[in-house]
């Protein structure tokens, strides 16, 4: 009697979250395939994939729904990490859990661990399989373990989902490649080499170095499949509503798993029309639309965050509109960068606009913040305001490039040149956190000063990623000052690819050391975790609350005004080696929420790449 209950208040549910979407889902489906049977098809699928839902899942897809905005608490700190690198396996994450407790973590974003072929995976971003897990790595029992495991200590975890391309091993692409038309059609095959050059007049190359050109030749076939990444990463042709609905079901199997929040790879690329550069077209935007209305119907507790690494007006769009919204969230990849250019130029006039217009946006708005993370760092900033003050965009590039290296006089840092492009001079860059900040070098020359330095910058760094609206993201070593890695180049997999400097194995040996604050283990994770428990408890870091910037006159320092709650946060941040007096806005009663003291300021001298969070009722 009870079961029958249960199935008929699940079957309300279900009806429910479906007449909320049925129409417009509808609509943009035929809008965009004109395929009733299909549609049909899907809908059948999704009661079947929310029937299947584990019943823990559905309790926490209904309190989620209750607090939509659950994703967006100001105890959200997220980390990423690779799972062999961290632990070795999945079962080793779940045995590694206290530890990331520890680190304060309550999001773990587990870089793909989908089957892909070893040697041609892009770092496992050309998926085989998208219900099986690398073997060496675990299964998807133990995937739903560690999923289990992490609801009960309130973690959320995420996942790649690789949309845009399979690898060329994958089941379609096999019969593809076999000559079999259905599959065939779920990928640009093309025979005639007129239409692959159409193409390639508007499309841009994303690795014009390492892999030149949008479309790869299959002798054996005697055709050309497109391939925007890769020759082995085979983009899927979105046109075909077949595409579409197995994607789909592949997203609602992982979400089953346990995952929470679904990282949609490279997302502006997975429409493609000829005639144009194949990048953010609105068929995009009706196909993430659909799938956020998809999971609304049968996962609601299931985020979407997009990965779109565009330059800052293309990025926003993806948000949807509050009526119809689209991802849930988006990385603020252009942030991310003009943090460090103005590490390198010690002038935060860019950072300053870039930060404002991040705050013009909604509140609604949730972007995910980071320092470094598992990719390079490609400087695509805002050259048109670099040009207004006098830095052209290739000289630039190459100073930042220089700079990072090490090769400019007074750089501290260490890294390698990504996919340089000899021809152009243009290349992306590659390094940890701590090497950037100078943490390698000042270790290597045992320079007592240089290492104040590098672990004030780096703390500094964190501090500012802490203030910004949205969620912080830590990249996996950076809680202990993990440094570049150099052992990829003796691996023969590895050694083309120099992302690997700052993807090296996680080194446990140095968490031993957090406990003393003299090593500089334990004074950047005591820092990062005092931090934490300021934001954590504190009004004004809340994603609700009013954040600007502040003019200040001198071009190295940045200064973040953020207001909740009848209290005023002033986090003022010294992006110079010089010490600088710090005017107050007016002498006033503040509580330094570094040193726990309250009393009265004018002003705060501080110090070479140091910073202050003053907070005062308003």
């Amino acid at each position: 009697m009870g079961k029958k209950s249960d199935t008929g208040e699940n079957d309300a549910v279900f009806a429910r979250r479906m007449s909320r979407h049925h129409d417009e889902l509808r609509w943009l489906y035929m809008e965009l395939y004109d395929n009733g049977a299909m549609f049909a098809e899907l809908c059948d699928q999704m009661k079947r994939w929310y029937d299947g839902r584990k019943e823990t899942l559905k309790r926490l897809d209904a309190k989620r729904e209750k607090e939509e905005t659950w994703y967006r608490r100001r105890d959200m700190l997220g980390m990423m990490m690779y799972i062999d690198n961290f632990a070795g396996t999945i079962k080793g994450v779940q045995e590694k859990l206290p530890y990331l407790e520890k680190c304060n973590v309550s999001y773990i974003h587990l870089m793909p661990f989908l089957d892909s072929p070893r040697g041609r995976s892009d770092g496992g971003y050309a998926v085989a399989d998208f219900r099986r897990v690398k073997p060496e790595l675990g299964t998807m029992e133990d995937l739903a373990a560690l999923s289990e495991q992490c609801h009960k200590k309130g973690i959320s975890l995420c996942m790649d989902f690789v949309m845009n391309h399979t690898s060329e091993d994958h089941e379609w692409a096999v019969k593809a490649r076999q000559g079999d038309g259905e599959y065939r059609g779920r990928y640009f095959f093309y025979d005639d080499p007129s239409v692959p050059q159409e193409f390639e007049k508007t499309v841009p190359q994303v690795f014009p170095a390492t892999a030149p050109g949008n479309f790869t030749f299959l002798p054996e076939q005697g055709s050309y499949v497109m391939t925007t990444f890769y020759p082995y990463q085979w983009d899927l042709n979105y046109r075909n509503p077949r595409v579409f609905n197995e994607m789909m079901y592949n997203f609602l199997y992982l979400a089953n798993q346990g995952i929470d929040i679904i990282r949609i790879d490279a997302v502006p690329y997975i429409w493609k029309e000829p005639g144009t550069n194949c990048r953010n077209l609105p068929q995009v935007h009706t196909i993430v639309r659909m799938m956020r209305m998809i999971g609304e119907i049968v996962c609601p507790g299931v985020v979407l965050l997009g990965e779109v690494v565009m330059e800052p007006d293309k990025v926003a769009p993806y948000f949807g509109t509050v009526e119809k919204p689209e991802c849930h969230m988006l990385y603020n990849v252009t942030t991310m960068a003009t943090t460090w250019h103005t590490v390198a130029t010690e002038d935060v006039r860019l950072l300053r606009k870039q930060m404002d217009t991040v705050c013009a946006l909604p509140r609604e708005y949730t972007f995910l913040n980071y320092l470094r993370c598992h990719d390079d760092i490609g400087w695509g900033l805002d050259y048109g305001a670099l040009r207004a003050w006098g830095m052209q965009e290739t000289p630039h590039k190459k100073y930042l490039n220089d700079y990072f290296q090490g090769k400019t006089e007074g750089s501290v840092s260490c890294g390698e040149l990504y996919n340089e492009d000899k021809e152009t001079g243009d290349a992306r860059f590659c390094a940890t956190t701590a090497s950037m900040c100078g943490i390698e070098r000042a270790g290597f020359e045992h320079d007592r000063q240089k290492m104040e330095l590098a672990i004030s910058k780096d703390i500094m760094l964190h501090a500012y990623m802490f203030t910004q609206s949205g969620i912080p993201m830590l990249y996996s070593g950076d809680e202990i000052g993990q440094v570049n890695d150099y052992t990829y180049r003796e691996d023969p997999e590895k050694a083309a690819d120099s992302r690997y400097i700052h993807r090296g194995r996680f080194d446990w040996a140095l968490t031993d050391r957090i406990r003393s604050r003299d090593s500089v283990q334990g004074r950047l994770f005591n820092a990062l975790s005092g931090l934490e428990k300021i934001r954590r408890r504190e009004a004004v870091f809340s994603a609700d609350a009013e954040v600007h910037t502040k003019d200040y006159s001198d071009l190295s320092i940045l200064w973040i005004v953020r207001r909740a709650e009848g209290e005023e946060l002033h986090a003022v941040f010294n992006f110079s080696s010089r010490v600088k007096k710090i005017w107050m806005p007016e002498t006033a009663v503040y509580t330094d929420l570094l040193a726990e003291k309250t009393k009265e300021v004018t002003t705060v001298d501080l110090p070479a790449w140091g910073f202050m969070w003053m907070k005062r009722k308003k």
